[in-house]
């Protein structure tokens, strides 16, 4: 009877350290507890977490595509899947896990976990569950609101590579029509210390150099260096002064 009581002790504060560590209070504490249970730690399968990482994947895609549809109008369905498919991976939800510090919290059975690094995908599979559960427990818009602290940032780093991909296939294309060649990006500068440098590159036509533009890897400086180049040709104004 004590060790029971020790047992259920020990997962009550367990729980509350959880609560606490995702910014969320559950009223009823039970589904918490099932999201954190791995299938080895489970008396049955069916009160694993198996479930729930069920639903909760397709609560995470519901609120990604939303996300993704209302933000990007000008993006066709084939854009908006890539975008997704890396914004809802499972690398991303194991991420999002380990920033929370889920495995802290995990119900585990023994050999799992025990001194060793819980691998990544039962770190995917509780995030996606934890997620169901709080869908479950609190409704659609608290469960949207919680995705949206995670995937916002993703979806705005995932995007602009996106984008930044769209604009130099296009300015290739532009290129190739009005030059007759493939276009050329140069790196002009470079500033910052070793661990957090900035780079200028400019975009070159056969000689014609395009507005330069700043970024913080040479990939992000090229892109935007693209959509500049976009931009004079279209006769708009350079989304990226570099100066």
């Amino acid at each position: 009877m004590v060790l029971q009581e020790v047992m259920l002790s020990r997962e009550q504060a367990i729980l509350e350290a959880c609560q606490e560590a995702i910014g969320y209070r559950f009223n009823r504490p039970e589904l918490l507890r099932a999201s954190l249970t791995h299938t080895s730690g489970a008396n049955t399968r069916t009160a694993s977490n198996e479930r729930l990482e069920f639903l909760g994947d397709s609560v995470l895609g519901l609120v990604t595509c939303k996300a993704l549809f209302l933000r990007f109008p000008e993006l066709q369905e084939g854009d908006l899947t890539k975008i997704k498919s890396v914004v809802v991976s499972r690398k991303t939800c194991a991420t999002f896990s380990q920033a929370l510090g889920l495995g802290d919290f995990l119900f585990l059975g023994k050999g799992i976990g025990n001194g060793s690094a819980i691998p990544s995908n039962i770190h995917a599979d509780v995030f996606e569950a934890l997620v169901a559960a709080i869908f479950l427990d609190g409704g659609w818009t608290v469960a949207r609101d919680f995705v949206m602290r995670f995937i916002g940032p993703e979806v705005d780093r995932v995007a602009q590579d996106a984008v930044g991909s769209n604009a130099k296939e296009r300015l290739q294309h532009s290129v190739q029509r009005l030059y007759g060649c493939t276009p050329k990006y140069y790196l002009l500068d470079e500033q910052g210390p070793d661990h957090d440098k900035c780079f200028k590159v400019a975009a070159d036509a056969d000689g014609h150099r395009f507005p330069p533009a700043w970024g913080r890897t040479k990939k992000e400086a090229e892109q935007k260096a693209a959509l500049n180049a976009v931009a004079e040709i279209d006769d708009e104004d350079i989304p990226y002064p570099s100066n």
